[in-house]
Protein backbone atom coordinates (compact mmCIF):
# COMPACT_ATOMS: atom_id res chain seq x y z
CA UNK A 1 0.00 0.00 0.00
CA UNK A 2 2.86 2.37 0.78
CA UNK A 3 4.43 1.70 -2.62
CA UNK A 4 1.15 2.49 -4.34
CA UNK A 5 0.86 5.83 -2.57
CA UNK A 6 4.50 6.65 -3.30
CA UNK A 7 4.06 5.77 -7.00
CA UNK A 8 0.89 7.88 -7.26
CA UNK A 9 2.63 10.82 -5.58
CA UNK A 10 5.61 10.51 -7.92
CA UNK A 11 3.35 10.49 -10.98
CA UNK A 12 1.48 13.56 -9.80
CA UNK A 13 4.65 15.48 -8.97
CA UNK A 14 6.33 14.61 -12.30
CA UNK A 15 3.33 15.54 -14.45
CA UNK A 16 3.89 18.18 -17.14
CA UNK A 17 1.22 20.41 -15.57
CA UNK A 18 3.68 21.25 -12.79
CA UNK A 19 6.48 22.11 -15.19
CA UNK A 20 7.48 25.76 -15.22
CA UNK A 21 9.51 27.71 -17.73
CA UNK A 22 11.51 25.70 -20.16
CA UNK A 23 12.24 26.27 -23.81
CA UNK A 24 9.52 26.09 -26.41
CA UNK A 25 10.45 23.71 -29.23
CA UNK A 26 8.61 24.42 -32.49
CA UNK A 27 7.07 21.46 -34.25
CA UNK A 28 7.96 20.87 -37.90
CA UNK A 29 5.34 21.93 -40.38
CA UNK A 30 3.35 19.45 -42.40
CA UNK A 31 5.21 20.44 -45.56
CA UNK A 32 8.59 19.74 -43.98
CA UNK A 33 7.49 16.27 -42.91
CA UNK A 34 6.03 15.60 -46.35
CA UNK A 35 9.26 16.75 -48.05
CA UNK A 36 11.37 14.51 -45.80
CA UNK A 37 9.15 11.55 -46.65
CA UNK A 38 9.41 12.18 -50.39
CA UNK A 39 13.18 12.64 -50.15
CA UNK A 40 13.50 9.36 -48.26
CA UNK A 41 11.44 7.53 -50.86
CA UNK A 42 13.55 8.93 -53.71
CA UNK A 43 16.83 8.13 -52.00
CA UNK A 44 15.66 4.59 -51.31
CA UNK A 45 14.44 4.15 -54.88
CA UNK A 46 17.69 5.33 -56.46
CA UNK A 47 19.79 3.41 -53.93
CA UNK A 48 18.09 0.13 -54.77
CA UNK A 49 18.36 0.79 -58.50
CA UNK A 50 22.13 1.29 -58.45
CA UNK A 51 22.94 -1.81 -56.40
CA UNK A 52 23.97 -4.89 -58.31
CA UNK A 53 23.30 -8.36 -57.05
CA UNK A 54 26.04 -11.01 -57.29
CA UNK A 55 23.82 -13.29 -59.41
CA UNK A 56 22.91 -10.54 -61.93
CA UNK A 57 24.96 -10.09 -65.08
Amino acid sequence: MDRLIAAAALLLIASPAWAEGGTAIPEPSNWALFALGVAGMLIGRFGMRSRKRPDDK
